[in-house]
């Protein structure tokens, strides 16, 4: 073999040699990666709840148009029937029971002027509700259109960001296994009865974190609306009903719903939201610089210090 040949392949087999032997990534490296990860699916899965929120609204809306415009068709149905009755009714006196002649040839003409006047109001009135229920029906049937064009707009949405489940589960997938390599991985137990908050909160806020802090040691579930695991503003939604005030269900519209209600990062109390990851993640300050929230795939729900979250904070809303 020639020098020249036997130097080259030597070289191959060393580079090859050192591409294969490539260190595993350190421990900061392997959780700045896990942190990516869990931005990404936190965004991911905040615009899956959002859009299925929305088709949930727009099918609500649809469905009960859609039973007040049948309602009223059987309405006006009905109506169309008497006003026929009445006009078959009407026929069977004469040609035109408004004639002369008609009522002339009457055996009783005071009686049938009378029956007439009556049938003629009658129908008069039942003419005119029906007018008025054909009008009130377009405007329905406009309504109900709108709705339905609602309808087909949120099912497409929800297409849409469906076909983003596979890169949910697959972001799951490598949180999963890069948290068990870090050996970091927690199952959490579905049925757990958490922990008693004994904190400083007062008011509603002590029942939204006497809530919470039963949900302790439950997993992260995306989507998770409980009792058994939680997404982050499913969590933060279910606490704040137990504390009786109504959130919107994922961070972005809880974000929005709070625009009047911010507070400044430095004046937080106990029960305030805290945004952060851009938006992509909601939890709930207990006090003493501690926040309980559901964080991400491979965790639990659990208390944080608030410090944790490092220059990563976007504002706070006291519902």
């Amino acid at each position: 073999m020639p020098v020249a040949t036997g130097l080259a392949i030597g070289l191959l087999l060393a580079t090859t040699s050192g591409a294969l032997a490539d260190p595993k990534p350190t421990l900061n490296q392997a959780k700045a990666k896990l942190q990516k990860l869990n931005d990404k699916a936190d965004k991911v899965v905040d615009r899956y709840n959002t859009a299925t929120e929305r088709h949930k609204a727009a099918k609500r809306a649809y469905t009960k148009l859609d039973d007040r415009y049948k309602a009223k068709l059987a309405t006006v149905a009905a109506l169309r029937s008497e006003v026929v009755s009445v006009a078959v009714d009407q026929y069977k006196l004469g040609t035109d029971p408004t004639s002369w002649p008609a009522m002339m040839g009457a055996p009783n003409p005071d009686s049938l002027l009378s029956g007439l006047a009556l049938a003629g109001q009658l129908s008069q009135e039942r003419a005119e509700k029906l007018v008025a229920f054909d009008r009130e029906n377009q405007g329905l049937k406009a309504e109900r259109d709108n709705a339905q064009d609602a309808l087909v707009a949120a099912d497409k949405e929800r297409d849409e960001v469906e076909k983003e489940r596979s890169e949910i589960l697959k972001l799951i997938a490598e949180q999963k296994k890069l948290l068990k390599k870090l050996g970091a991985y927690r199952a959490g137990n579905p049925n757990s009865t958490g922990i008693k908050y004994t904190g400083p909160a007062s008011g509603n806020a002590a029942a939204v974190l006497t809530f919470a802090y039963a949900q302790i040691g439950k997993p992260y579930v995306y989507g998770g609306t409980g009792p058994g695991g939680w997404d982050c503003s499913g969590l933060t939604q279910a606490a704040w009903r137990a504390g009786g005030v109504s959130l919107p269900r994922t961070t972005w519209q809880q974000w929005a719903w709070g625009a009047s209600r911010r507070v400044p990062l430095d004046q937080l109390q106990p029960g305030d939201l805290i945004f952060s990851e851009g938006l992509g993640h909601v939890s709930i300050y207990a006090g003493g610089g501690k926040i309980v929230h559901a964080p991400q795939t491979g965790d639990v729900v659990k208390v944080a210090t608030l410090s944790s979250y490092g220059g990563r904070l976007v504002g706070a809303v006291r519902p």
